[in-house]
């Protein structure tokens, strides 16, 4: 095998490993929207600890709770649908625990699809 060959196929496999290296700072198929409230959830957080967004399953639907951290005290954590509506803050002053006159607690957690 020629010199060229050989740095032509070293080039192509170190290629291909870095591709299927790539990273995603979000779980695949979430909807966009929620993706690009995400980008800017993360840059209004001046948390550097526990901020994340996870995945539940409330009330039938797919929702996603928006958390700051835990580097203020009364901190509340807003609860979005599939669609981008807001459906209510849990936490902060009151402590509040309810979304649509539920229980939060009913959800079932799916995943963290993203953290900081």
């Amino acid at each position: 095998m020629t010199i060229n060959r050989q740095i032509i196929l070293v080039l192509v496999f170190t290629m291909i490993s870095f591709n299927s290296c790539k990273t995603y700072d979000i779980e695949k198929d979430t909807p966009d929207c929620i993706e690009n409230l995400r980008k800017v959830f993360d840059k209004e957080q001046k948390c550097d600890n526990g901020v994340n967004v996870k995945k539940y399953t409330f009330q039938g639907n797919t929702v996603y709770v928006f958390n700051p951290g835990t580097c203020g005290a009364d901190m509340t954590s807003e609860v979005i649908d599939y669609n981008c509506n807001s459906l209510g803050f849990l936490g902060g002053i009151s402590g509040n625990t309810e979304i649509n006159g539920e229980d939060f607690s009913s959800a079932k957690y799916e995943s963290t699809i993203w953290e900081r």
